[in-house]
């Protein structure tokens, strides 16, 4: 399936009655050892409200009510394993032993609501060093607080954007060793799923991408050359944590981009491929974030026909997101066979229990919080 028709056959597929099977958005599923409540999940969505990398009430309440609210997968956000790693100076952080115990306290939150607390690590490359949205999303300077950022070449993600420094072989062993050392302190905080993030244009989608990816040497040319980082990492997260403890990964299916050496499906579903045999359970699947000229075929649930094309030609676990609004548009993409999870983004933060309105949109008995119980009951 191409790129073009994403968007119109999803639709038109969505249109359809699902035919009758036993999986749908409210059943529950195991991976590896964890078992999740259902198949909604809370995507990574950055809050750019944290100090020096610091958990603080903010994440507690943002992230704990989707639990309460009826998610079954609670995954914190883009969380930076190194501090040139974060886009913003308030991203959240992990490079630091000082980060578990706020991390830990959310984490035990969500899980006492019944959720599973899952966390996204991240690395922004050359895409860091920016001010938050609500101020403009600003290149910010040394001296106003900004940071040299690294990336797979030198060359910057647009001219109003910094310029990053090449990763040499010295740079690269410390990503993988900041990974690492990152999954530890996740797995200290009490996170039971880990998600790598290598998607929208950061860091490891630098180096699997053409568009950024001008080497020569063992981490370019090749696609087994540019996945060589990502694989590394997860080779390394893998024998770092428990055997029974499931390892995502985000990627961007396609840049979106024609006419020029770029990333797509295809290779998507290669490296879907290599992470498998490297331990990876599902691939968390969305698109684009490599060049601001990209041209996404945007509509509803735009991004699952690559979730569904990567589980099938891969045999791997996958996750849909993007523009995933409605209860039963989620219930049939399960139902279809288009991904394993459903990752609702937006939609959660409009509505904070919109995984119980789920459940009782698709016809199954809803359990509201004891606390809240009387006024919805």
């Amino acid at each position: 399936m191409t790129k073009e028709h994403a968007s119109s056959d999803v639709a038109a597929s969505l249109a359809v009655a699902p035919p009758a099977r036993a999986e749908s958005l409210i059943d529950p599923i195991k991976i590896r050892g964890i078992s999740l409540r259902s198949r909604i999940a809370l995507a990574p969505m950055c809050q750019y409200s944290a100090i020096d990398g610091q958990a603080n009430d903010w994440h507690l309440v943002h992230l704990g009510s989707r639990a309460v609210g009826g998610a079954a997968l609670v995954m914190a956000e883009a969380t930076a394993v190194a501090r040139i790693g974060r886009i913003t100076p308030g991203d959240l952080g992990i490079w630091d032993d000082a980060h578990i115990a706020p991390l830990a306290r959310i984490a035990r939150f969500i899980e006492s609501h019944g959720a599973v607390p899952g966390i996204q690590l991240a690395h922004a490359g050359r895409k860091g060093t920016k001010d938050a949205p609500w101020r403009g999303s600003g290149l910010l300077p040394p001296n106003e607080g900004g940071w040299q950022v690294v990336g797979a070449s030198p060359f910057p993600f647009d001219e109003k954007w910094a310029t990053p420094t090449e990763l040499d072989a010295r740079g690269i062993d410390g990503v993988v060793a900041a990974f690492e050392a990152a999954a530890r302190r996740a797995l200290a905080a009490g996170f039971k799923i880990i998600e790598i993030h290598s998607a929208h244009g950061y860091l490891f989608h630098q180096f699997l991408s053409p568009i950024s990816n001008r080497r020569n040497d063992d981490y370019g040319g090749s696609l087994e050359n540019r996945a060589r980082l990502l694989t590394r990492v997860v080779a390394r997260i893998r024998a770092a944590i428990p055997n029974d403890m499931p390892l995502f990964v985000r990627i961007s299916a396609t840049d979106w981009i024609d006419g020029e050496p770029s990333w797509d499906v295809d290779q998507s579903v290669a490296l879907a491929r290599l992470v498998k045999g490297a331990g990876v359970d599902l691939i968390d699947t969305s698109s684009g974030g490599s060049a601001l000229r990209q041209k996404p075929q945007i509509g509803k649930a735009y991004q699952a026909p690559f979730a569904r094309q990567i589980r099938a030609e891969a045999g791997i676990m996958t996750g849909a997101v993007g523009l995933i609004t409605e209860p039963e548009q989620a219930n049939q993409l399960i139902a279809e066979s288009y991904a394993d999870l459903v990752f609702i983004g937006r939609a959660f933060l409009r509505d904070p229990y919109w995984g119980l309105h789920a459940q009782q949109a698709l016809g199954a008995k809803v359990h509201w919080p004891d606390q809240y119980g009387y006024a919805v009951g």
